[in-house]
This record gives C-alpha cells, structure tokens and sequence, in this order.
C-alpha cells in the first residue's frame, strides 16, 4: 500500500504517544495500518485534549472540534483538512465515525476532578472509550461480533486504567471507586473473565479484524499481576520486561490468537 504524508503523520504521532498500539500496528499485515493508524492517532489527539489546558471550557472545546469533525465525516461531505481528520474520513464509513463520538463524549470525564458515581458509571467509561474504539477498528478491518469485541476492550481498556493510577492521582484525580488492594484485585478479575469470554469466542472475529485486537496484547499479562500482586497498581509497577513484550506480540501476530 501507499503510505500518503497524512498516513505518515498518524503513524509517527501514535509511534510518540502510544507505542504499544504502534508496537502492535507494525506486527499486524501492512493494509490494516490505512485504518488503524488514522484511528490510533484520533484516539491519541482526543484523549490528550482535556489534559493540555488547565481552562475546563477550553478542554471542552478541544473536545467539541473533534465531535463536529466526525459529524462531518458521518455526513459524507465537506470535511475539514487535517492530518488525521482526512485519513480518518479515507479510513471510515459513516456509521463507525458516528460511533466514534460516544468516544470523545466520554473523555469530559477526563476534564473534571469528579470520581465516578458508581460501578456502573466506570464500565460506561471503559466501554465507550476503549470499547467504541476498539469496535470502530475491528469493523473497520472485516466482520467481528461487537460483544467478543467489547467484552476484549474492556479488559485491555481495564489493564491500561490499572496502569495509569499513579498518574492520574497525581493529576487530582480519583480513578477508582475502591483503591483498596482488594479492590483492585476484584476489578482485575472480573475484566480477565471478561477477556477468557472473548477469547473463548474468538471465532466471531474474522481473520479480517482480528489485527485490530492485537492492541491488547498485554491485557493478560498485566491483569493476572494485578490480580495477584494489587500493590503494583500504586506503584505503577505492572507491565512486561521489553524482551518478554515483543515476544508475547510476536507470538500473538503470528498465530492469530489475540
């Protein structure tokens, strides 16, 4: 495939931002990284929109310029000229990019020191940001059913929250509604059983859309620490060695077996 500088340019800001996805992008065939890429960088620029200012109407904006940007591409005409955007739009039908916007809605979480009201509110939060992105990659690619792919979102997006605590805490907020060690514990176990569900139903995926999920490669692994060491969680101390990451995605590309 071309690579056009637009595509280029995604690629380099996911590389920057998000180099697990990157990571994971490269081990995938080369014709999925015309959508992934795209994706990958939207997800990027919104979700580093509420952190860039410390003004909640400004976040709020930023937020709001990618909304109207994917209305347009849902609308099919006229859409605005950016280095994202525009593959974007090559890389998406419109009902995915309508999709999309449960996405950016959700990351006004991200603005606010609010913790989540409930139970129910977080796995809203999970589902519609890494749930819908996931999804919208997947879908992009082929056939998968969105159950298999939501139930793998939600594990993958729960490894990666468990990752960021301490990082969160130290911007203000409150990321979980119970930080204790059984807590997180419980969390973490119940997104693996999320994970062994999709898994168990992984012939619902096609081959087609399975790269999508080779974004959550490490979802297992981190979760299992979590579950059995929760005090890793506090010290942002949960993640792979380098040489055992790569080879747990050079396994997992060449087997097909997200």
């Amino acid at each position: 495939m071309t690579f056009t500088p637009d595509l280029n340019a995604c690629a380099a800001l996911v590389r920057r931002a998000d180099p697990d996805r990157f990571l994971a992008t490269m081990a995938a065939p080369v014709a999925t990284r015309r959508v992934l890429f795209p994706l990958w960088a939207f997800n990027v620029e919104v979700a580093r929109a509420p952190w860039v200012t410390a003004e909640p109407m400004i976040a709020e904006m930023r937020l709001q310029w990618w909304r109207d940007a994917l209305e347009e591409i849902a609308a099919g005409a006229g859409v605005r000229r950016h280095e994202v955007v525009t593959p974007l739009a090559d890389a998406l039908p419109p009902g995915l990019a309508r999709a999309l916007d449960a996405a950016v809605a959700a990351r006004r979480w991200d603005i606010y020191r609010d913790p989540f009201g409930d139970a129910a509110d977080f796995e809203a939060y999970l589902d519609q940001t890494s749930g819908t992105l996931l999804w919208a990659a997947a879908r992009g690619l082929g056939d998968a059913d969105e159950t298999v792919v939501r139930d793998f979102a939600y594990a993958a997006g729960v490894a990666g929250w468990l990752r960021a605590i301490p990082a969160l805490e130290a911007r203000g907020r409150i990321p979980l509604l119970d930080g204790t060690p059984d807590g997180v514990r419980a969390l973490a176990a119940q997104a693996s059983d999320r994970l062994a569900r999709a898994r168990a139903a992984r012939a619902r995926v096609s081959p087609e859309a399975a790269p999508a999920l080779l974004s959550g490669w490490q979802a297992g692994d981190i979760l299992r620490q979590a579950e059995r060491e929760p005090e890793r969680v506090a010290r942002g101390a949960l993640g792979l060695s380098e040489a055992r990451r790569r080879l747990s995605l050079m396994l997992r590309a060449a087997s097909g077996r997200w």
